[in-house]
């Protein structure tokens, strides 16, 4: 059987059933080549878009900000930013097969296999903005990555991310974004429902925060 024949259902089983890391890389291994054209046209794949403009309107269009695509995949979000005219990208992901891909759309300046589950190898505040499309999902990265999204981010900049519709708490990301908000750690900029996959008929949250400045 090959990838273009396996059905929709197959492939999102394969992704949000993985049972751990390895399970979820090897999915991603077999997706990674049809990933672009399954998600956008046969799943109607929208978030990338939303996030992409969330990033620009939460910079007011400074294309000059170093920007972090965290949970990067192929670099959807990436070249929607860089159409944009944002031309200092790094890429992260777990997924070496999806970071070679998104390679070879010649956006990013810099990319790094990594697990966002554990301390990311970036220095703190290194980053004006951070975007994480698509990965915090069934089967995915935990709310507790948040705090290293937080971390590599410079104070005064953005972070922007989708959090799928179910998966926002029963996942437990609601109880972690509020704890991280409680705690000042960041300051709500928006937060509301957006399309995920149109022909899927899904949603997610589109959320946007600040770090707060150094006092």
């Amino acid at each position: 059987m090959t990838e273009k024949t396996i059905t929709k259902t197959e492939i999102l089983n394969n992704v949000y059933t993985a049972q751990d890391h390895e399970q979820l890389r090897e999915a991603y291994k077999a997706w990674a080549s049809d990933y672009d054209s399954d998600l956008v046209d046969r799943f109607g794949y929208v978030a990338h878009i939303s996030s992409a403009k969330a990033i620009d309107q939460a910079l007011d269009g400074r294309h000059d900000a170093v920007i972090l695509d965290a949970g990067s995949g192929t670099g959807l979000v990436g070249q929607e930013l860089a159409k944009l005219g944002y031309r200092t990208l790094d890429a992260l992901d777990y997924s070496q097969d999806m970071l070679d891909q998104a390679q070879s759309k010649g956006i990013y300046r810099s990319l790094m296999q990594a697990d966002m589950k554990q301390p990311l190898p970036i220095a703190n505040t290194t980053y004006d903005a951070v975007v994480c499309t698509g990965t915090f999902t069934y089967g995915h990265v935990t709310g507790e990555a948040f705090a290293e999204l937080i971390r590599v981010t410079r104070p005064g900049g953005v972070i922007v991310f989708t959090v799928r519709e179910g998966a926002y708490e029963e996942y437990g990301y609601r109880a972690a974004m509020l704890e991280l908000e409680t705690r000042g750690a960041w300051e709500l900029v928006s937060f509301h429902d957006t399309p995920y996959q149109l022909k899927e008929g899904n949603t997610c949250k589109l959320c946007t925060y600040r770090v707060p400045e150094s006092t």
